[in-house]
């Protein structure tokens, strides 16, 4: 079986490397540094080599034509652009896949050409909730209105261990995943209006609001508010019912002329407990070829557009 090239070897890495064991896939991880490589194959059992992916390629005889790039936000270009540029032709990498939109506009340039299928991993579209909403939806002729949130917490963001770089990107690199879910769930937008306010010493904006329509006829509004409470959130409204999740993991409905809110049954959660939610089913379909639902790197050039417009 042809063996997966596995960059990285943080969080995500990690949780990569721990679906790739239970679908019996054969991988090789390289990350940067010797440190980082022994607490990957500590925690892993698997061995990590490390020196960078570049050094690795240029002393192997092994042809990849699989890879994953998990490594830091600020390395994900560059270590996408080493594989393009080494004739990987398949592979994943974690979202947003660069550090900003210069670096995401430039990764899409230089692989269009190239003839690479270059997905971006946005795991919550393969979550079990969400994949069960979207044959709800279907199912209920399609989705009416929508609303969302995509609230952070500076406090919290603030304890991690991240660059300036990071956090001046934070909307790109984490509310995006918010945002992606949406659109993916509704459609794109065809018009949309947007207003910000506020901002904390790191990032501007802070407090956000817009609504707009999507190409599907579907009206949505969203709201976030960084310098106050709340949380990540969606909410689909169909003939028949609201779907809501918050979190959005679990999919919670309140059906057309009730006022009860309650759990949907229907769901098997197993995958998204025992793994990180929505990766388990995102790297099948990226190792198969159901890959509709994956984002590809040209739909995530495109939604520059509008994350720059929510954003400013």
């Amino acid at each position: 079986m042809q063996k997966i090239l596995l960059i990285g070897a943080g969080y995500m890495a990690l949780e990569y490397a721990k679906v790739l064991k239970a679908l019996n896939l054969p991988f090789i991880a390289i990350c940067r540094t010797k440190e980082s490589a022994d607490k990957f194959s500590a925690k892993t059992s698997h061995k990590a080599y490390w020196g960078g992916v570049e050094k690795f390629l240029n002393n192997t005889d092994i042809k990849f034509k699989i890879a994953i790039v998990a490594s830091n936000a600020d390395s994900l270009k560059a270590a996408t652009e080493v594989l393009v540029k080494y004739g990987i032709k398949k592979i994943l990498v974690e979202k947003p896949a660069g550090i900003n939109k210069d670096e995401i506009e430039s990764l899409y340039f230089s692989v269009k050409d190239n003839r690479v299928e270059l997905y971006v991993g946005y795991n919550r579209r393969f979550y079990q909730s969400v994949l069960k909403g979207k044959h709800i939806i279907d199912k209920d002729g399609g989705a009416i209105s929508a609303n969302f949130e995509f609230t952070e917490w500076p406090h919290i963001i603030e304890k991690h261990n991240k660059s300036l770089i990071e956090k001046k990107n934070w909307f790109l690199l984490n509310s995006s995943h918010v945002v992606d879910l949406a659109f993916f769930m509704i459609g794109k937008p065809k018009t949309m209006n947007s207003i910000t306010s506020g901002m904390i010493d790191w990032h501007k904006p802070a407090v956000y609001a817009g609504c707009g329509v999507t190409e599907n006829a579907t009206l949505f509004t969203y709201h976030a508010n960084w310098l106050s409470a709340g949380r990540w959130g969606l909410e689909i409204l169909t003939p028949k019912r609201k779907l809501i999740y918050r979190p959005l993991e679990k999919l919670k409905v309140q059906n057309k002329g009730t006022i009860t809110v309650e759990d949907y049954d229907n769901i098997e959660y197993d995958l998204d407990l025992k793994y990180k939610p929505g990766l388990y089913v995102q790297v099948e379909s990226f190792i198969g070829k159901n890959v509709k639902y994956l984002k590809s790197i040209k739909e995530q050039y495109d939604d520059l557009k509008f994350y720059e417009k929510i954003n400013n």
